[in-house]
């Protein structure tokens, strides 16, 4: 069956400035996302792709903007399942405020056992994704073929959420994956099981140094791998600012 090429969309201006975006309208690439962006081509410029699958949110859209420049043959299909959580009254607040509320313990240990108020559950994310893949790969398989590669630009909770099925990973241990803005995740389908080729990555590792020191003013999420490593483990809700 097909290989999937996920490419989680470049840095944002909510995950410099440290909130939980969403669905929120308005979120952009910052000029270090549209600086990735401009680079993705050169570092697809080796694979075919068949198509191009895309959350409807702009900054996806604008992630892939240089990409379909490049590649004008290239299709491009909006699909609203691989479209961020729903994170409901989570939505556009600051990640910092939401770190004492009861419920980013469940969804940090306990994910398949969070639903968000007045939005969705991260099982309910994780099956609308799953799903668009699982039809998206038959889709390519039979009008491009089995060794056909096609690509989707999604969000940190969706991929880490395909990444964890495709290893046959529980839900619960999926905040144990980290992708970094504009990174590219490969997972191979096959019709007994499918393969994870590459996971996160970015061509750099300069984001694997020490960390910079929080802000002391609680502004914006510090940039580096992950700010879980400053609040005892916590991976970031929405995927984070990753590196810069």
């Amino acid at each position: 069956m097909a290989t999937l090429i996920l490419v989680r969309h470049g840095r944002s201006t909510a995950n410099t400035a440290g909130l939980l975006a969403g669905w929120t309208p308005g979120v952009e690439l910052d000029e270090r996302g549209a600086e990735q962006a401009a680079a993705l081509p050169g570092r697809l410029a080796d694979l075919p792709l068949a198509a191009a699958v895309t959350s409807p949110l702009e900054r996806c859209r604008q992630t892939l903007a240089p990409l379909l420049a490049a590649r004008p043959e290239l299709p491009l299909h909006p699909d609203e399942r691989i479209g961020e959580c729903h994170y409901g009254d989570w939505s556009g607040r600051k990640l910092s405020e939401l770190s004492d509320d009861p419920l980013m313990r469940i969804v940090q240990q306990h994910p398949s056992a969070a639903a968000f108020p007045g939005g969705e559950s991260m099982r309910a994310m994780q099956a609308r994704a799953v799903d668009a893949v699982r039809e998206w790969n038959a889709r390519i398989d039979e009008e491009h073929g089995s060794d056909a590669a096609y690509l989707m630009c999604s969000h940190g909770d969706i991929i880490k959420s395909l990444v964890a099925d495709a290893l046959g990973m529980h839900l619960d241990l999926f905040q144990r994956i980290h992708v970094d803005p504009c990174s590219i995740t490969a997972i191979r389908y096959t019709p007994t099981r499918p393969f994870l080729l590459r996971l996160g990555d970015t061509g750099e590792f300069g984001g694997l140094g020490a960390r910079p020191a929080p802000d002391p003013a609680g502004e914006g999420a510090p940039q580096g791998a992950d700010k879980g490593a400053e609040d005892g483990g916590n991976a970031v809700v929405g995927g984070g600012a990753g590196a810069a």
